[in-house]
């Protein structure tokens, strides 16, 4: 399951907009969202990058109130984010009964897996790879959906050189290396 998370900009960071996306033999899911009134107000900072407004979320729910449908987004067996530790402290700190699942950083896979780039920020990124073309128009960069679906794009790209689970987690592969089953 691939996320993003939004925050308010108040430190710690409190959740404002979360997205998860399914991947499943590397296809790329519907992606499910939402909204949540944040318990501190958004900072201006906060809405320069992302665009959400109090006034945005004034309706939204609490997350109490969406807590388990994020749990049962969340109970998968691995979790793909950019920049990962971002989004799981601000999971951790919403959800604490939480286990938090096997993680893959896609910043730090791309490091790892496509070296020598300029930048490593998921914007450049999707630049360089194309990954936002054919999404629907009404998404934005810095969006929960939007950012959460371009790191499913990437994190297939970058599984893809990978190969196999092993060199994905970074463990060289011991023996043959065409017996080590296909990622995807």
């Amino acid at each position: 399951m691939v996320v993003d998370v939004e925050g308010n900009g108040q430190q710690p960071p409190d959740l404002v907009e979360l997205a998860a996306v399914p991947i499943v033999n590397g296809a790329i899911g519907e992606p499910v969202s939402w909204l949540v009134l944040p318990d501190e107000e958004i900072t201006h900072f906060a809405t320069r990058i992302h665009g959400l407004t109090n006034k945005d979320l004034a309706n939204s729910p609490v997350f109490d109130a969406v807590k388990d449908d994020v749990l049962g987004a969340l109970n998968v067996d691995a979790l793909v984010a950019h920049n990962a530790h971002v989004d799981v402290g601000v999971l951790s700190r919403k959800l604490d009964d939480w286990q938090t699942p096997e993680v893959f950083d896609t910043l730090k896979l791309a490091r790892r897996l496509v070296p020598g780039r300029d930048s490593y920020r998921l914007g450049r990124l999707v630049e360089s790879f194309g990954l936002a073309d054919g999404l629907p128009d009404d998404l934005s960069p810095h969006r929960a959906t939007y950012d959460a679906l371009v790191a499913a794009r990437l994190f297939v790209l970058l599984a893809g050189k990978a190969a196999t689970l092993e060199k994905l987690r970074g463990h060289p592969s011991e023996g043959d290396e065409h017996e080590a089953p296909a990622l995807f």
